[in-house]
């Protein structure tokens, strides 16, 4: 007994010191709902009480839960209901609720804070429209805001009208930040299928299905999973491999599923969900690339990649719900371009392009992520590409998103550098051809077959 506990100790420190594993975020979800009022001022003043209230503490018990069990914890974030529901209520300017989150998710000293979102699959209330016109100033005049638009859904279909707007608001929010890296173009995702219970940034919001507070964490191990694979040779069979996989996403699913209720025991608030996302970051040993070049490809994006992934984010998944009833979020593996080191060598090297990756999104976590294309890509164009995203998600009962950045004044081969966690990546080539005429059109796709599961 005391050997296993031993070796299951040292083995959770390698892979801590070498490994690069960590807890990528415990992130605090806040309802906003009790914070409406028909005056916006007074509204702002309720949320950032209720926030720098709530969220005081979310810090200092991260970085104690991280001294005692030493265990990194990344970032600390903060999800709030969707702030269009609050502009319907009040009206004025939704700016003025960006720079209250702003402030606020400084005061407690979050990393990131997510919810200057709309959702609008079907349809689109005043305050979703507001709120959407309102994107491009607001994340151009805070700093850690991250807005996120859902438009589409299986059981909704996608909303064209909603997505004409998504082109162009990428497009400002590129032009209006394009002496910064274009940065506030990177803290933007358009949704189709989101969820309520996202730790992860730029996409997360607390849906309003969710407590009125509550802790969900965000784990991640890339190098993790790659050490596994490269330890089982290049002899063992796929279903082999896969078990490997499977194994080791349970250890570090137990691991998150230890910190986030931790960390909910001592901010006195219910614990929510653990998701499982392999997060890769741009340090050298942390790619999700690597992982599927560790298992046969020769670069990420050649022919092979996305039966490779398909196999990679079943097995996380079958690996976390074995390790924890609460698994949820988005949970899988993430291929964040600028943010993976594998994958920005692989599009550099011409082989990982736009194209592959679409379809690599059918069968990973999330969609078209953190993706810099040229400044001069067209409004409509961006919006095709969001379109055919949602359209994955839509028929696969799947959530898929975009995060497209367009590198103002730069070309295909060049490139944008935002340090940190969001990394660095080239410039990559959109495929040619208009569809100004169907973005044009409006309306709505209409929902699948499948969305009659009923």
């Amino acid at each position: 007994m005391w050997t296993n506990q031993s070796e299951n100790i040292i083995e959770t420190i390698r892979m801590i010191q070498e490994e690069n594993l960590d807890i990528r975020t415990i992130t605090m979800g806040i309802s906003l709902l009790d914070c409406a009022d028909s005056d916006i001022d007074r509204s702002c003043e309720k949320i950032y009480n209720k926030i720098t209230t709530k969220a005081k503490d979310l810090v200092a018990v991260a970085k104690e839960i991280e001294g005692e069990y030493g265990i990194p914890i990344i970032n600390q974030r903060i999800t709030v209901t969707p702030i269009s529901m609050l502009v319907s209520v009040s009206g004025g300017n939704p700016v003025k609720y960006a720079k209250t989150l702003d402030a606020a998710a400084k005061a407690v000293g979050a990393s990131f804070i997510g919810g200057y979102s709309a959702l609008c699959q079907k349809g689109m209330t005043p305050g979703d429209k507001a709120l959407i016109e309102s994107i491009p100033e607001a994340l151009a005049t805070t700093d850690i805001v991250c807005s996120s638009v859902n438009i589409g859904s299986t059981k909704a279909g996608i909303n064209m009208d909603a997505v004409r707007m998504m082109g162009e608001v990428v497009v400002q929010t590129a032009e209006l930040t394009k002496d910064n890296q274009c940065f506030g173009a990177a803290k933007l995702v358009v949704f189709c299928n989101a969820v309520e219970d996202n730790p992860f940034m730029a996409g997360g919001f607390h849906g309003v299905s969710e407590p009125d507070v509550v802790i969900n964490t965000g784990v991640s191990g890339p190098g993790v999973v790659k050490e596994a694979v490269r330890s089982a040779g290049p002899h063992a069979t796929m279903n082999e491999i896969a078990e490997i996989i499977k194994k080791t996403a349970f250890k570090v699913t137990r691991m998150g599923q230890l910190v986030g209720a931790e960390a909910a025991r001592r901010l006195n608030v219910p614990f929510g969900i653990v998701d499982l996302s392999l997060a890769p970051t741009p340090a050298i040993g942390d790619s999700v690339a690597r992982i599927l070049e560790e298992i046969g490809i020769e670069t990420c994006g050649g022919p092979g990649t996305t039966a490779a992934l398909a196999m990679l984010n079943d097995a996380v998944k079958k690996g976390g719900v074995m390790a924890s009833s609460s698994v949820g979020g988005l949970s899988g593996a993430f291929i964040p371009v600028s943010e993976d080191e594998g994958m920005i060598a692989a599009a550099e090297s011409g082989v990982l392009t736009i194209e592959k990756l679409e379809a690599m999104t059918a069968v990973c976590s999330v969609g078209l992520d953190m993706i810099i294309i040229p400044g001069d890509t067209t409004a409509e164009t961006i919006s095709a590409i969001i379109a055919d995203e949602a359209a994955i998600g839509m028929i696969n009962t799947k959530t898929t998103a975009c995060r497209l950045i367009p590198a103002i004044g730069r070309a295909a081969g060049e490139k944008l550098v935002f340090g940190g966690l969001l990394g660095e990546g080239p410039v990559m080539p959109v495929g040619k051809g208009s569809a100004e005429v169907m973005i044009h059109r409006g309306g709505r796709i209409p929902s699948p077959m499948n969305a009659l599961k009923n």
